[in-house]
This record gives C-alpha cells, structure tokens and sequence, in this order.
C-alpha cells in the first residue's frame, strides 16, 4: 500500500500540514493545553488557543515553539502526534513526514525536530528550509542560475535568503516576527495607556489596524481591557498610527536583517534581485504597508505572495510529493 505522506509547516503561532495528493487539510494554532498535575494533553489547536488566558489553576494553556524553534519537547511531540493522527485517520498508521525549520536552526535543534516528529509516530522524518520551502511555495523558479531572494516571517522568527540553483547562498534571520509584534503593542497600551490586555487582544489590534506606514487617513479602534492602576475594565481608543509607532522598533530590525543579507549577496545574483524584487511570505508579511517600508529603506521593489500564510505549507508539500528528488538532492550535498 502506498505510504501517506505528510508535511508539516511547524510554525510558532499556527501548524499547517499538507496531505500529498489532497493538499493543505489541517491550519490550526501552535498552542496545546496541558493538565498541570500529570501534563496530560487536554486540546490542541483552535480548541487550546480559547483557553489562553482563560485556565484555571490545573490547566496551562501554552505554546510549545518559541521563536521558530521547539521550546517544550515533550509537548510538541504530543502536538505532532495529534495532528499526524487526525490527518492519517489511524493512530497504527505510520506516514513518511516532512517538517519545515529555519535555516539558522542549530544541528540540535533539527535533530529536536526530527526525534519529535520520529516519536510522534512518523514512519520516516525529512526537514526543508523554511526559505526554500517558501520560495518553492510563492512559485520561484529557484533550480534556475538566477538570484531569489525571499523574505519568510511567521510567528516567531523572520528569515530572509537569497536563492540560487536549488540552494540558500546567503541567508540571516532574526528572532522577530508576529508574536513580538503582539508584545509591541501589549507593552505600548500598558505604557501609554495604562491598559493591560492579553496576546489575543493585541493581535486582534494588529490585524484590524496594524500598519507599518503612516497613513494619509488613520484607522481607530476601541481596545478592551484592565487598567493596570485600579484593576478595573477599561476600554480605550487607539490609532493606527499609534500602532505603526509601537510596531517601529520591532520592524526596523527586520530591515536590518535584510540589508544583511543583501550585502553580503555576490553581485551578480544581486543584479537578478533588482530586477525581480524581493517575495515576502508568511503571516507577518500581511501587516498593511510592510512592503512600502522595506522598500522605502532598502531601495529594491518588495511584494507579498499570494496566499503568503501558505507558501511554506504549499512549498513543503511539493517536496514532499517529489520526494525521490528531495532524497537525491539532499544526498548530494
């Protein structure tokens, strides 16, 4: 019987897995809740990011990657087995998985992912880059002699490569991404405000009126919350150019990293990159205006993918369903 095959975008704020042969089937949140007495798993996904802030003592809702890497062994390795079953429909069946990490990962932090994934009851466990990945998945021709660079940012870390004939020739990252945004903006309404909220509520602010540009016309939005002096609900009003000036600190180091990379690019691919632009993916790569900034401070043209949130997913399945390919081309290096 042919074996299944599943791939895996292991992210830090959502999981996506890929089905060979069907295509994207499961998108749900990177958070697992735990029972505090025996680290029972309680609900994983969507069912455990309602939980957040919301537990008893007995019940910790968390989340297992920080910052793109595994930060909870055990519970990771319990999340990939929930999601392998569901998706495999057996708990007997044992499928070939392939599982997405940065480029900058430590050998011990692959080797983390590979064990979980192995435990988690993966017949075989292969890792793909997330750059290439993404790139494959935003329909970069990267096999060909041409310089493509990706800008890949998620929940917890943002990487930015240069590709070139199936490979990453020059790549930086830097642990900033979605959910230091959150941060941004929950430390921003506590300073200015007074107001404390939760991550759920400063991402709701970050989707509804984020933007990392000043805008002509400005967005409002009423934030709920708890006012750090009385302990007392609160609502306030805030801007999204407040927003943009908390966000600032955050995204600037994003740029940097790019400028980076770019520097460090041979001429010759770089000349490639002028001419193309640079493809940004991933959640974060949503925020209104990011773009316009990069482009503004780097001086090369930036777009946003389509489907941006699933081209590591979409990328890692096409590995995936060439896997004989993947096989050799990793055998060769």
């Amino acid at each position: 019987m042919f074996a299944k095959r599943i791939g895996i975008d292991l992210g830090t704020a959502n999981c996506l897995v890929w089905l060979a042969g069907e295509g994207i089937v499961l998108n749900e949140p990177t958070v697992v809740a735990v029972s505090e007495e025996d680290n029972r798993v309680l609900a994983v996904g969507n069912e455990a990011k309602e939980m957040l802030g919301r537990t008893p003592d007995n019940i910790i809702a968390k989340r297992p990657m920080r910052e793109g890497v595994i930060a909870d062994y055990v519970v990771t390795e319990a999340m990939l087995r929930y999601f392998i079953q569901t998706v495999s429909g057996s708990r007997w069946f044992r499928p070939e998985v392939m599982v997405c990490v940065p480029a900058g990962v430590t050998q011990v932090e692959r080797r983390a992912v590979l064990d979980a994934t192995m435990s988690a009851g993966a017949k075989a466990a292969y890792l793909i880059d997330e750059p290439i990945a993404a790139a494959i998945g935003a329909n970069l021709p990267i096999a060909e002699a041409r310089g493509n660079m990706v800008l890949d940012m998620g929940g917890g870390a943002s990487e930015s490569a240069v590709i070139s004939l199936g490979g990453v020739v020059v790549h930086r990252s830097v642990r900033v991404a979605g959910n230091k945004l959150d941060e941004a903006i929950v430390n921003y309404l506590r300073r200015k405000h007074n107001l404390l909220v939760g991550e759920q509520t400063a991402e709701q602010v970050k989707i509804q009126i984020g933007t990392a540009w000043q805008e002509d016309k400005p967005k409002a939005m009423e934030v709920k919350g708890q006012d750090a002096i009385s302990g007392l609900p609160r609502t306030v009003t805030v801007t999204s150019t407040q927003i943009a000036q908390a966000l600032q600190p955050e995204l600037m180091r994003i740029v940097s990293r790019v400028q980076e990379v770019l520097e460090h690019t041979p001429p010759e691919l770089a000349a490639d990159i002028i001419d193309k632009g640079v493809v940004m993916t991933g959640g974060t790569a949503l925020l209104r205006n990011f773009n316009k900034l990069l482009t503004h401070e780097i001086g090369v043209p930036f777009h946003v993918a389509d489907e941006a949130l699933l081209c590591v997913a979409r990328g890692t399945g096409i590995a995936l369903e060439n896997l004989d390919l993947y096989k050799r081309a990793i055998t060769q290096k």
